[in-house]
This record gives structure tokens, sequence and C-alpha cells, in this order.
């Protein structure tokens, strides 16, 4: 899907060489004249990342509807469309993809992994994921015993099933890791006895497999706000080029007001984009459905990520909960909020 020129590839080599001290995971405003000295203006390319996903409708309008185009200029937009967040993760660390929209638990484990090497830059979705069942199973106490999928291991909807299937001490239930297209065939034939998923399989499964909803993950967090999806960059990119990644946010802002202005265009054109990436599209129910469980915003809710953290050693998934300090860095969007007086965005315990 990319073109990788040899003059490109000498510059990277070039640029790896002269960054030699290392790339370390602080904030803009404590990099200070560090990443002044690193900036070697607007890339050339920019390859950004995403799910053909409700939850993903900010990247999808952005890049369909050319926000983010207009905001990048001469540089080159590529992308990239992934079906779960570790193997988006895979693509970043691997230097194929430069920018991600990706849900937040692998973004904790992208950072994790990377030992600080990725940076979590803007929220994208907020909401968007629940427990969608057989209609006898009415309590999760019935969860005992039972199939239930999520998207693939480790995701943001693998860690919450796991954290609530813990916290409940379920015995026996079997979390089964399916795309989510084979979840909603497998619950159709009767091989699943439910998931946990994001939009617009909860609904698919609601309104065209006859799930029932045992439990919206809204309910489990303030004010019903946790992350389903953020936006990730790698520092290195961040650190050479943030003008290009002020680009990427001034238009997924711009595709996040247009959203809200013209909602039923917005949902024409997500639809239009599953169509050409997925292969489908969603009737108009499950389309409004979908919808009207997620809210589109640039806010990562920041607050959350301690919880999400710890959430993944509650899960199983990890033995101890990461240090997330110098995880974010909301510089390049704060500077943007502020541009268009707009309030900024707070990171307790996430920055340097």
């Amino acid at each position: 899907m990319r073109t990788h020129h040899r003059a490109r590839l000498l510059a990277a080599a070039f640029a790896a060489l002269t960054l030699a001290g290392g790339i370390t995971g602080c904030s803009r405003a404590d990099r200070g004249t560090e990443v002044e000295q690193k900036s070697q203006g607007a890339a050339g390319e920019v390859r950004v990342g995403y799910f053909p996903n409700v939850t993903h409708a900010p990247a999808l309008i952005g890049a369909k509807n050319g926000f983010f185009a207009k905001e990048l200029g001469s540089t080159k937009l590529t992308t990239q469309t992934f079906n779960a967040g570790p193997e988006e993760v895979n693509a970043l660390l691997g230097d194929s993809l430069d920018i991600a929209f990706i849900g937040s638990g692998p973004a904790i484990n992208a950072f994790t992994k990377s030992k600080g090497a990725i940076q979590l830059v803007s929220g994208a979705v907020t909401g968007g994921a629940q427990l969608v069942v057989k209609p006898e199973i009415t309590t999760p106490e019935q969860l005992a015993g039972k199939n239930i999928a999520t998207p693939s291991l480790a995701n943001t909807q693998d860690v919450a099933l796991k954290k609530f299937v813990a916290e409940k001490k379920l015995a026996g239930v079997k979390v089964t890791n399916l795309d989510n297209p084979k979840t909603f065939d497998a619950f159709k034939k009767g091989e699943l006895d439910g998931g946990w998923l994001p939009e617009p399989w909860s609904s698919r499964l609601v309104l065209d497999a006859g799930a029932k909803v045992l439990l919206d993950e809204k309910t489990l967090w303030p004010e019903g706000k946790f992350p389903t999806t953020v936006v990730i960059v790698r520092s290195e990119f961040l650190q050479q080029h943030p003008e290009t990644v002020t680009a990427i946010l001034k238009g997924e802002l711009a595709a996040i007001e247009w959203a809200k202005t013209n909602p039923a265009e917005a949902k024409k054109v997500v639809n239009g984009e599953l169509k050409a990436l997925a292969g489908s599209t969603l009737n108009e129910a499950v389309l409004d459905r979908a919808f009207s469980g997620i809210e589109l915003g640039i806010d990562p809710v920041a607050s959350t990520f301690t919880q999400l953290a710890q959430d993944s050693v509650t899960a199983g998934v990890v033995k101890s909960a990461v240090d997330l300090k110098g995880f974010a860095d909301f510089g390049p969007l704060n500077a943007v909020l502020a541009e268009q007086g707009k309030p900024g965005v707070n990171a307790p315990g996430l920055t340097k």
C-alpha cells in the first residue's frame, strides 16, 4: 500500500544516526530546545492507520472528506486500515506507520512495549462498547461457563471483559478472540454466547442477530466516559515533524466538528468508507444505533488511563501496571485548541 523510495530510506537512516542519543517519552514542554533541534519541518509523507469501524469515525471522515489533506498541504497522506490494535501497534513499532487511531488498551501496550517511544497526542471517540449476549442470559452470573468473544487478545474490549469476569469471580468463562465479522457469523450460528464488542458490531448483534445488551460499558465509568479510540504517534516522528502531527490534529478536530454539525452526512460518509474498506455497509437502524452510543471528541479522558493500566493487571493481561509518566504529549493538541480559543486538555500523571 506504500512505496518506500531509496532516498527516503537513506534520509531516515541519516536521521536515525543524528538521533543516536535515544528517544525519550517526555512531553514537548519538557523537551524544550531538544525538540527544536530535532525538528526537520513538515514530513514529505505521513502514514496514518485506523480501523474500518464506527468508533474510528474521525479518521474515516478526516481521510475521505479531505480534512487531513487540507491541513497537510504538500505532505503526502498515506492511510492503512487494521482489524485489531495489536496489529496496528506492530506496524508502529516496525516503523511502517507514523500515527495511529487506536484503542486505549493497545495504546498503553504500545507505550510499554516500546519503552516510551510511543506518545498519546489526542482522543477521538468515547463510548461505544457493550457486552451483548443471547436473550436467555439475563444476569452476569449466567456468564459462567459461557463462550464470549472479544476482537483480539489484549485489545480494549478484551481487557474490559476479563476485568469484569475477574471482579465478578465468574468461573469458567471462555474468552474467544475473533475478528468482529467472524464474531457476528459465529453468534448467528449459535457458536458463541455473546461478545464484548465495539460499535457497530454490538449494534449488529442486537439488531441483526437477536442479541440483547447485558451491560453497556458506559455504566462502569464516571459520567459514562471512557476512551474507546485515541491517537498515538511515534515519538521520533513527533520530534522530527511536530508540524505534521499538528496538521493531523487540526484535520481531526475539523472532521469532528463537521460531523457534529452534519450528523446525517457524517453517517453516510462512514457507511461509504465501511463499504470501500471492509466490503459491507450498515443498514440505517444499525448505523443510527451505533452512532447514538458514541461521542466524537478530542478529549482523551486522560484521568481514566491510570485505571485502564490497572485493569490490564486485574484482567491478567500483564503482571504489573505500567508507569504512565511520559505517556502523553498534549502540547500540539493544546496549541491547536488555544489557536481556536478552546480550552486545553489536562493530563494528570501522564506527562513528565
